[in-house]
């Protein structure tokens, strides 16, 4: 197992990266997935589709917090599933 991501509101990461400091631990910035190349944008952008910090538990257990910030439908695919 790599890590263990959840699901969050849109509205609540950027309160979360902040209460996770404020525990004393240390997490990631926050990273905005995108379509670029390297897959990662230091801002947002309406090509953003999922917005995530990481951080580590007292366990030493990677975890992930993690928002979508667009829908996806059937344009989205670019490939017939295999």
């Amino acid at each position: 197992m790599n890590h263990v991501a959840f699901d969050v509101p849109a509205d609540k990461i950027e309160e979360y990266v902040e209460k996770l400091k404020a525990k004393g631990l240390n997490p990631t910035r926050l990273l905005n997935h995108d379509d670029s190349q390297y897959q990662v944008s230091r801002t947002m952008h309406p090509g953003v589709f999922v917005r995530s910090v990481y951080f580590m538990d007292p366990n030493g257990i990677l975890l992930e917090f993690a928002c979508w910030t667009k829908g996806f439908d059937e344009s989205d695919v670019s490939h017939r599933p295999a």
